[in-house]
Formats: C-alpha cells, structure tokens, sequence
C-alpha cells in the first residue's frame, strides 16, 4: 500500500512512451525480413509482453536501454505466445499467428484471463483461420493459414482485434475487404495505419475507418520508427497541474494520432490554463468550471477526467462509458466506488457519469489492479482533506512504472 498525501505539485517531467506505438511498432518489425530499429521504447508490462510475443512468433529482439532491435521471421513460431495482461497484445498477435498453417496457443495472466474474447474468435474465423477457446475466455488456439477475402467484424467493444487484422491481412494469400461495423477508437486505427506506411504497407481507407481494403502478397520493409510519448499516461499528471498547481510534460506530440490528446481540449473547457510548446504541454490551475464530454472514443481518459470533474464547480456529465466494463476493471463500478468512498459525488446514468463536484475527504482506494484506477486516485489524493491510501501501486507497472517518481519530482512525498 502507499499513502499520497494532499499536496501542491510544480515542476516538469517527460512522458513516458506510448505502450500502443510501442506494441504496434514491435509488432511490424517482426513482420519484416531484415532489422528494424524501435527508438524511446520506455519500458513497462504491456511494452515488454508485445516484446516477448514477438520473440515468441519468430523474431529475434536485442534491446539496449529504450532502443529496441528486432529481425523479423527469425525463427519458427514457438507453440504457445504469452500475452500478460495486455488485451492489444492479445487481439493484435492472434491475427498474426493465424498466418501460421500449426496451433499456436495465446493466453494471458491476471484479468486478461477474464475478458471476453469472442469478437476476436469471429474475426479469425471469418478470414479462414480456425480458433477455439475456454468457452470465450483465454487460453485461444488458433491455426492458419490466414485466407482474407470479405471480412465483417463488430468493433463496437474495441477497435484491437480491427488492429490485429490490419497487421496480418497484407501477409495473406488473397485480397481482404474489411468492413467494421460500429466503429470505435478511431484514433487508434489512425495509428495502426500510420505504423503500416512507416512499414511499406498500403491499406486503403474509407474517412470515418470503417471499411479498408487491403491487397494481399504484400512486404514490411525494415525501418527506423521513434515511439511517442503517451498521451493516455500524461493525461492524469495533467490533470494534477490543473487542480493543483502547474504541470509541464515534455515528449509529447500536440497533433499525434493519440485518441487521448483530447485531454487538452477537455482541461481548456473546465478553465485550466494550457500552453502547448514545441513538444511541452503546460497546465496550471484556474477556476475550474464544469464540462460535458463523450468519451467514447477515449475510453482510457474517463479515469483522469472523473478526478477532474470532482474538482470542477457545478456538474459535469462524462458520456460514452459503456466500453469501460470491459477494461481492466469494471471501470464504471470501480470509479463509482472509489470516488463514493472519497466523497465524491457521482453517479451513472444510462452511458454516462454525472459528476459534481466538492471538496474530497479522501480514505482508501482499492485499485482492482487497474493501473488508470491508481493513478486516477492518486491525483484525486492533491486536493482531498487526508489524502489517498492506494492499496496496489505497483499495478501502474502495467503502463507508467514510474508514475510514483514522476509524481515525486514535481512535489508531491508518497
């Protein structure tokens, strides 16, 4: 456990990189015949899970500090891929397995093992792989080989098993026409399609990402790529800088592809000063006011925001939070709770929380080993009368193992 104390924070650090770059860009470096070099690939669980699947479907990986080398095709799949607790990793490496004519098994640890996984049995099916599972939980067996063709798949839990199939389907025998019914987390496919190009591989796009065509036969070029820094890990330090002093995060790409950069506009409705520098983002209290948001593209920000929005005079409605039961936690129950028991006040109503705000007493945050849970009530822990006694910090590990030394370096003694 670890007590963060109420507190005034200033100072500057830089972002850690994004585990979604870092895991796509892994993931197309093993897919090329040759070396590619990854740069600023900081580390953390869900970075190194895509790091030991890749070794695990064939590529040879020598990593020195952040900058990763990777020969693609190495070696032969080996029979079983470790996925940790990373649900990317898992949607997104099954597709790629499925290029294999042999089983290959991927499971998973911890709640990873929980989630549901039967939108990404259908779309292996539906390009002629076959798959099984435990009765739509993990361990998932799948064989190949990979046909493509026309493909329909449900992304309106997550766009991850979308990012899967864009990454195997170019490798396919035949054409593929990928049409996504109820798409989310469109900024997500942006980056996957960004990643693709850096690679050599061409996916035609209709504008709103929901129908690619993608010609079979195709090659990944080997290449240098430099991973971002994460926009989703930065945004509850921002919203620190917001309710409790000034904030500035280094490494961070104002017009990137992140779906969760959206955090900016949100702090500039709620009266946060912000102030965008080359690649620093500043952000230092004001009066803050009440604001409305959908969130459904941004799934990832609802933790920071709710900590926000408690700060925030009136009432603010963050909308588009249905996708958050099938996250790490039940985000929806578990940020009730925590937010409840800190003395919030907030409640869900139909898609949406409704939160108003006042003053937190603080207590004791039980995390569901959900690293945006702990961060979130970290930062909720600035402003509350007794501060916030987190019950598993370590669990930040699985995004921003440094959290607690960056929360340090700009003031705040956990």
């Amino acid at each position: 456990m670890l007590h963060v104390p109420p507190g005034h924070v200033d100072g500057r650090i830089v972002a850690p990189a994004s585990k979604s770059d870092a895991q796509r860009a892994l993931a197309a470096a093993s897919l090329a015949r040759g070396r590619s070099l990854v740069s600023g690939c900081t580390p953390c669980a869900d970075t190194d899970a895509a790091r030991e699947a890749i070794i695990a479907l064939g590529a040879r990986v020598e990593a020195d500090g952040e900058r990763v080398a990777v020969d693609g095709w190495d070696h032969e799949p080996e029979p079983r891929v470790a996925c940790g607790e990373s649900g990317l990793a898992l949607r997104m490496f099954a597709p790629i397995a499925a290029l294999h004519d042999r089983e290959i098994a991927l499971d998973g640890s911890g709640t990873l093992r929980s989630r549901p996984i039967g939108m990404l049995e259908d779309a292996l099916r539906s390009c002629g792989a076959s798959c099984r599972s435990d009765q739509g939980r993990l361990p998932l067996v799948v064989r190949g080989p990979l046909r493509g063709g026309s493909i329909t798949v449900d992304g309106s839990v997550t766009s991850q098993h979308v990012t899967g199939l864009l990454f195997a389907l170019p490798l396919a025998g035949g054409d593929s026409r990928l049409v996504v019914e109820h798409p989310t987390s469109r900024p997500y496919l942006a980056m996957t399609l960004r990643t693709l190009r850096a690679w050599g591989i061409a996916v035609d796009a209709s504008r709103n990402l929901s129908v690619f065509s993608v010609a079979g036969g195709q090659q990944y070029r080997p290449t240098t790529y430099d991973v971002e820094g994460d926009w989703s890990g930065a945004s509850c330090l921002l919203v620190a800088g917001a309710v409790a002093g000034r904030v500035a995060i280094g490494n961070l790409d104002a017009e990137s592809p992140q779906a969760d950069r959206a955090v900016l506009d949100v702090l500039g409705k709620a009266g946060a000063r912000v102030r965008i520098e080359g690649r620093t983002v500043t952000v230092e209290h004001d009066v803050l006011r009440a604001f409305e948001y959908d969130a459904a593209e941004t799934p990832d920000l609802v933790p920071a925001l709710v900590t926000l929005a408690c700060h925030c005079a009136g009432t603010s409605r963050i909308a588009g939070i249905a996708r958050l039961r099938h996250k790490e936690s039940d985000r929806v129950a578990a940020l009730l709770q925590l937010f409840t028991g800190l003395g919030g006040q907030i409640a869900a109503d139909n898609d949406a929380f409704v939160v108003t705000g006042r003053p937190l007493c603080g207590g004791f945050a039980r995390t569901h080993r959900d690293h945006r849970m702990a961060m979130a009530a970290s930062v909720a822990a600035l402003r509350s009368e007794a501060g916030v006694t987190i019950d598993d910090p370590a669990c930040v590990g699985k995004s921003y193992p440094r959290f607690y030394e960056d929360l340090n370096s700009i003031g705040v003694r956990p």
